[in-house]
């Protein structure tokens, strides 16, 4: 079994990690991390646990390694408190979340838009069109003379798009690694899974184009579906649930609870374990997305369950 270590010393090894590979260290700040690793067993495994991802973003393209602790350093609009959070989560991961980790595509590090566990983030981009980005999410924008392209690399955004000021058309598209989503005038969200991309329509229409398939199909207002690499599923009604995260809410309707953590861990850094004697439990209600707190005391509350955490970053819940 793999030691557990004091999530302190982790968040300290991440701030040490980036002010090393900041391009300030000074000789000191050396010295100084070599004498905070001797203090005991649990800074020393936790700097092996820092090395390693370090060891990680050096094994991929130097321009991208590179730019990756720029922006974790010094990039305002993530702010240091936020670059040591996403460290700071990596490094605190048990083994298997850890070694997952470690499988990311390293684009995503350097995306040009990303939240972290529990953000959201509200974006205007050149043409007017209104982007809400969901917690956890990572993207490109690419604009030029054709196109208008969104690469959605993960997580989930809600798009409100806007008239083009452009003298010729340009097509605006979500790119996701399954295929695109190209929007014809209209509100509407995307959210990338691992076998799937999800589309919900709120307004207007979206043509939904997987990437190996040769058969598209266009989603009008208040319908959703989603695509693979090759495939459609078939068209359903728009579940106006799947959108309540824009108001901050999760609203279940008989939602297995299992099912119902897993969309809440979405907004909590660390890990939630569900066990298998509760993950059948049947749960309707609404649940704030931004005090995670709060809605595992109203499941605590009404139903049959016992929450117990032994960090913030580790929540079991188990039956009573």
């Amino acid at each position: 079994m793999t030691p557990s270590i004091d999530p302190q010393i982790l968040g300290e090894a991440a701030d040490w990690l980036v002010q090393l590979q900041s391009g300030m260290a000074t000789a000191e700040d050396h010295r100084a991390v070599q004498h905070w690793r001797a203090r005991s067993a649990q800074h020393a495994m936790a700097w092996e646990r820092a090395e390693a991802l370090l060891g990680d973003l050096r094994a991929v393209p130097g321009a991208v390694a590179s730019d990756t602790f720029q922006r974790l350093s010094r990039n305002a609009r993530i702010g240091r408190r936020q670059a040591l959070h996403r460290l700071g989560v990596f490094l605190l991961a048990g083994p298997a979340v850890w070694l997952a980790c470690r499988e990311l595509p390293w684009q995503q590090w350097s995306a040009d838009q990303r939240t972290a566990i529990g953000e959201q983030k509200r974006l205007t981009l050149p043409d007017g069109t209104q982007l809400l980005i969901n917690t956890g999410s990572a993207l490109n924008i690419a604009f030029t003379a054709q196109e208008r392209r969104i690469k959605l690399l993960e997580g989930e955004v809600l798009i409100s798009t806007a008239q083009d000021p452009s003298p010729s058309y340009r097509p605006f598209i979500v790119q996701t690694r399954h295929g695109t989503a190209r929007a014809l005038g209209t509100r509407f969200s995307v959210r990338v899974d691992a076998e799937q991309s999800r589309v919900a329509v709120s307004e207007g229409g979206v043509q939904m184009q997987p990437l190996n398939g040769d058969r598209s199909l266009v989603l009008k207002a208040g319908e959703q579906s989603a695509f693979g690499t090759t495939a459609i599923q078939a068209i359903e009604p728009l579940d106006t649930a799947a959108l309540t995260w824009e108001q901050g809410m999760i609203v279940a309707k008989s939602m297995r609870l299992d099912d119902l953590i897993a969309e809440l861990g979405r907004y909590r850094p660390g890990v939630m374990r569900c066990h298998d004697e509760v993950a059948k439990l049947v749960v309707s209600g609404a649940f704030p997305l931004r005090d995670t707190d709060a809605s595992l005391r109203l499941l605590q509350d009404t139903l049959p369950i016992n929450v117990s955490s032994l960090t913030r970053y580790w929540v079991a819940i188990e039956p009573r």
